[in-house]
């Protein structure tokens, strides 16, 4: 009887691996002819957007992008990364060109609407302005990763100085509770009224403001850890998950049920917490990507439940399309080059109320692009490359 039922348990087991067989037949089968089970978000570029620039301006790094409440689009760029040749106008060399103010509101057309930007009286000028971030209320704020960039201002968005929160050149590390330290990007949660502070290329650290006041309520480090600013030396993606953010910190970005999703970049992780900084998960991405990093900013799908998650890669040119529930990468889209659809160091990311996509580049990259969303599709390539239109 034992051996009858040794046969028994034998056939049992090869039925059950020619049935996984055959079943990851037919799944290789169904990618191959182009059908998935899984759906995700897909995008198209859109070549023609935004309009050509009045004046002759040209953009430097574009380390900024924000949708406001009427869905026009707001970025941050740095003049001075202009070349004295595209600037010959103001250098009086030349008839073209000049430097774009480093704030630009474009509406859903393309069309520029709006420019202002710069040092002025009341305020400090951050020396490297980073990210731009537009709240509730209509304000924009910005912050700065220049060497003395201790300070974020808050303005109106025909551009009054608000207010100014921290000093430049007053960095006392990431304990302090007085400045920041070089400051990537700034999230005001319009329920709580706070201001989550990505700080950021100096300090090792997330703060919460209130975002009238500008008093510091709350910060932590990695894992919801106190901060400590220890070198950390360079990322090694063979050792231990660091216990500590590495700089930069470069986003801090509240989903709609309240989990704050962290960029840290050179780690090449996205680190997720409660609001009061209770270490929920984590996810690495493109986890080998040394240098930079691959995390550079995240923006949330305009569906209620915020499914996914775009992140912005700027180390290998795309952007990610993620299940925001487990962090799992579905696809990804973008290369690297100058054409519209491809990217060089993808910085910056953002979402309008029509789920379409919005981009900026820095380094020599230096520009904005738009990404029109098509709706949900069967994911047939993990990597989907360059998404040009289908129909023009």
């Amino acid at each position: 009887m034992k051996r009858k039922r040794n046969v028994y348990i034998g056939a049992a087991f090869v039925a059950a691996i020619f049935a996984l067989g055959v079943g990851q037949i037919a799944l290789e089968k169904t990618v191959a002819e182009g059908k998935s089970a899984v759906l995700a978000p897909r995008f198209e570029v859109d070549p023609l957007w935004p309009k050509p620039l009045p004046n002759n301006w040209y953009i430097g790094m574009t380390i900024g992008v924000a949708v406001d409440a009427k869905d026009h689009i707001w970025i941050v760029h740095r003049p001075d990364t202009v070349s004295a040749n595209e600037a010959a106008a103001d250098e009086k060399t030349g008839s073209c060109c000049s430097k774009a103010p480093p704030v630009l509101e474009f509406d859903q057309a393309g069309n520029l609407v709006g420019h202002w930007g710069g040092p002025g009286q009341g305020f400090e000028w951050p020396e490297s302005n980073h990210g731009i971030t537009i709240d509730h209320k209509g304000n924009v704020w910005i912050g700065g990763n220049g060497a003395n960039d201790a300070h974020i201002l808050k303005f109106t968005q025909a551009g009054k100085f608000l207010a100014q929160f921290g000093h430049k050149g007053k960095n006392a590390g990431s304990n302090n509770t007085d400045n920041f330290g070089r400051v990537a990007k700034i999230f005001v949660d319009p329920k709580a009224n706070e201001a989550y502070i990505a700080d950021g290329y100096l300090n090792k650290r997330v703060a919460v403001i209130d975002a009238d006041t500008g008093k510091f309520k709350r910060y932590w480090g990695a894992y919801g850890n106190k901060p400590d600013d220890t070198n950390l030396g360079r990322y090694n993606p063979d050792a231990p998950p660091a216990q500590q953010f590495r700089n930069p910190v470069h986003c801090a970005e509240l989903s709609n049920d309240g989990f704050l999703y962290v960029c840290d970049r050179p780690n090449n992780r996205i680190q997720v917490f409660t609001t009061d900084g209770k270490f929920v998960k984590e996810q690495f991405v493109a986890r080998r990507s040394l240098s930079e990093g691959s995390v550079w900013d995240i923006a949330f799908s305009k569906d209620a439940q915020q499914k996914y998650l775009y992140l912005a890669d700027g180390r290998n040119q795309k952007v990610y399309i993620i299940l925001r529930e487990t962090l799992e990468v579905l696809t990804s889209f973008g290369d690297g080059g100058r054409q519209p659809g491809q990217f060089y160091a993808v910085h910056s990311i953002a979402t309008d109320s029509k789920g379409n996509i919005y981009t900026t580049e820095t380094y020599e990259g230096r520009r904005l692009q738009k990404f029109v969303y098509k709706g949900l599709a069967p994911v047939v390539k993990q990597d989907q490359g360059t998404v040009w239109p289908t129909s023009k």
